[in-house]
């Protein structure tokens, strides 16, 4: 089985030409397992399974490729990132997110299998030394001291007023920060429910129907880890139903 490889580029043909050159590769073997045209998409497949590699682009409607690459940067263990754009001049904001490298369009045979050669590399390198991506961690100041709380514990985050509750099965946390601030850092880990909350996609268990003082008869969700039950948006109804199909 050869790498397993993510596309995404708004243009179909640059798609198509990327795939025609991915083919022509003598090694290593590269495997084909997804295709996005911008970074919902993306993101999307790579919830559902994991990537060796992504080839970015970077000018897309919606998130260009540069922050698409920082999202990749959550996962527990991201996929080796190859930019490939018509534009030079980010280059050095590439190579600043740990790309391995930058190709410019039209790309050379030549060139791809060398930038393959080197994902090929750092990902032997990875195994040999049996080093994971490291786990990340929130950094939360409390009664004057910093603590490290791993993303990975975190069940929810839920707005209240200017600050965020940071809720874990054993303890609460404040952290002072903007709930939409992490949305877009972690969106491949949590999911939004409800204007004022993004919860652990992992730990979405169930769907059940809630009465809320301010807003009436509607849904909630139910984590594992925690009895409490979180608001859900009629809008979000149909994410958290996939959530917990997937879970």
């Amino acid at each position: 089985m050869g790498l397993r490889t993510l596309i995404v580029d708004d243009e179909s043909l640059a798609r198509s030409r990327l795939r025609t050159l991915l083919g022509d590769c003598k090694a290593p073997l590269i495997s084909i397992e997804g295709e996005a045209a911008n970074a919902t998409q993306a993101i999307e497949l790579l919830r559902r399974q994991p990537y060796d590699l992504a080839l970015l682009d970077i000018h897309m409607p919606g998130a260009d490729g540069l922050t698409l690459a920082q999202t990749l940067r959550s996962l527990p263990h991201p996929p080796a990132v190859i930019f490939v754009t018509a534009h030079a001049e980010h280059a050095v904001q590439a190579f600043e997110l740990e790309a391995v490298d930058y190709l410019t369009k039209p790309v050379r045979l030549e060139r791809l299998q060398q930038a393959l050669q080197k994902v090929e590399r750092l990902l032997r390198g990875r195994q040999e030394a049996g080093t994971a991506a490291p786990e990340e961690v929130l950094l939360i100041q409390e009664r004057g001291r910093t603590e490290r709380v791993p993303l990975a514990e975190v069940l929810y985050f839920k707005a209240e007023l200017k600050y965020v509750t940071v809720r874990t099965a054993a303890k609460t946390y404040i952290l002072d920060g903007a709930l939409s601030e992490l949305e877009e850092k972690y969106a491949l880990r949590f999911m939004r429910v409800h204007r004022n909350a993004l919860v652990a996609r992992r730990a979405v268990r169930a769907l059940e129907k809630h009465y809320d003082p301010e807003e009436g008869e509607g849904w909630a969700v139910r984590l594992s880890g925690t009895d409490e039950l979180l608001s859900v948006s009629r809008r979000q109804l149909s994410a958290v139903r996939e959530a917990i199909a997937a879970n």
